[in-house]
């Protein structure tokens, strides 16, 4: 028989041991994660670093007066695309950092420097300038007939300038033959997709707006959303212009595009943040005027609403996306609405945190899909390198260094998986079984994957403007 003591003593053992197994259990599996992540992280390398020139396009030839940078696969073999080709160049850089030459860096220089004077080439004295040019365009139809009743160029060329100028040293005067139209381009915006009542900017429609099925703006009326993705890209674009704008002595063109900025944050941290959801969300702007109309009530003229006549110029549009994230890419959410959204959407594993990393559409939307789509591509769900990387970036930014590490694990992962199978990348992926989707082959925003394992690894990182 076990006395008191004895069954004390058993007690005590039985749960030194469970503990003692638990923990073990946690460490193999630890290690079973880091060996995982070395191979994997290796198989990325090994791969980007072995292909990256395969992006590179010779200029002369159709439509293109500049080299210049395609997104690879045979899906976009001789295309030139706007936010495709600033980030896949912050990658570039990252392969040239780790194993290029000196060499190798002034290769580079002027396919990077040809993405943005191609741009530039096409874009008129009233600031219109391409999405996207491809080997076969016509250049003297590049500009649409009815040009400010669909989208543009994203903002992002002074953010590809302001890139390459850091990248040498702050050395502007490649592009001061340029920095002329790309203010025009920004006046363009500002004339023709800001919402004078919010101070947001929006979409004239749902053609080529980079995250193609996003359900706020995909078959939405004309000039109806105020995307959030759109204004946190445009934030940065101005407080890039202003720093150009410093590089080459334009001082008072440097203070007017860092105001500007500031209250276009402003604007975006009073309209599009939902304290109910501590999350971000593009807004509808689609309303009928504030001011009372006359309608015909018990057979005379009326005043509608003149009683009570509308009092806000926006409404939110509660669909759970990844782009309210990017508030935390473009350092515009404050601190405390970083931490609500991290804790109360990216964490949950019913929304967005999947074992692939950020779902692109919360799994609770009624959109939520996985359908194979090109052209449009699926946004409604699916993983994509660059969102992952964005939302990373964004974790960086506000400190918070272990999701930091979790998503760049769970992305390496994924890459790795798929080299290892299938020997290539594909272009977007199912978030719980890590499955390529569409377009084998594909390059781009994808070997960002590389600057994020560089900020795991604790190297030297290169990041975007």
């Amino acid at each position: 028989m076990i006395d008191a003591k004895g069954l004390v003593w058993v007690q005590h053992f039985g749960l030194s041991l469970l503990l003692f197994l638990v923990l073990a259990a946690g460490l193999l599996s630890c290690g079973k994660q880091d060996e995982e992540y070395k191979e994997y992280s290796r198989l990325c390398r090994e791969h980007i670093c072995s292909d990256y020139k395969d992006m590179y396009r010779d200029g002369g030839e159709g439509a293109f007066v500049y080299p210049y940078l395609t997104p690879g696969s045979k899906s976009y073999s001789n295309v030139l695309w706007d936010w495709d080709s600033w980030l896949c160049d912050v990658a570039l850089r990252q392969i040239i950092a780790e194993v290029g030459t000196e060499a190798d860096s002034r290769e580079a220089l002027a396919y990077e420097q040809g993405c943005v004077l191609n741009f530039l080439s096409y874009t008129d004295s009233d600031g219109y300038m391409p999405i996207g040019i491809d080997q076969m365009t016509n250049p003297h139809l590049v500009r649409p007939a009815d040009t400010f009743h669909t989208n543009m160029h994203k903002p992002v060329i002074a953010q590809h300038a302001a890139f390459l100028t850091i990248q040498a040293g702050g050395d502007a005067t490649w592009i001061k033959e340029g920095y002329a139209s790309i203010s025009a381009f920004l006046d363009c915006y500002r004339r023709h997709y800001l919402h004078s009542e919010t101070g947001l900017y929006y979409w004239q429609n749902d053609m080529a707006i980079g995250v193609d099925t996003d359900p706020s703006v995909f078959y939405r009326p004309q000039a109806s959303s105020a995307s959030i993705y759109l204004n946190c890209l445009m934030y940065r674009e101005l407080l890039a212009m202003s720093y150009l704008s410093t590089r080459l002595g334009y001082s008072d063109d440097a203070e007017r595009f860092s105001k500007e900025a500031f209250r276009l944050a402003d604007a975006v941290r009073e309209y599009c943040w939902d304290e109910k959801d501590g999350m971000y969300y593009s807004v509808d702007i689609n309303l009928l005027p504030a001011e009372p109309r006359s309608e015909m009530f018990f057979g005379h003229p009326f005043l509608l609403h003149q009683g009570g006549p509308r009092n806000y110029p926006c409404l939110i549009q509660r669909i759970g996306s990844w782009a309210g994230f990017m508030t935390m890419w473009a350092g515009i959410a404050t601190p405390e609405q970083a931490q609500r959204m991290v804790n109360g959407n990216l964490l949950c594993e019913n929304t967005f945190w999947a074992p692939y990393g950020v779902r692109t559409l919360s799994r609770l939307e009624a959109m939520y899909s996985m359908e194979a789509t090109h052209n449009p591509s699926n946004w409604n769900g699916p993983i994509w390198g660059i969102s992952n990387y964005m939302v990373f970036r964004g974790l960086v930014r506000y400190g918070m260094d272990e999701q930091a590490r979790e998503l760049c694990r769970r992305t390496v992962s994924l890459y790795g998986n798929d080299l290892k199978i299938n020997g290539s990348l594909h272009e977007y992926y199912n978030p719980d079984t890590g499955e390529g989707i569409i377009n084998p082959g594909f390059q781009n925003w994808n070997y960002l994957v590389l600057n994020m394992i560089a900020w795991f690894d604790g190297r030297d990182t290169v990041t975007e403007f």
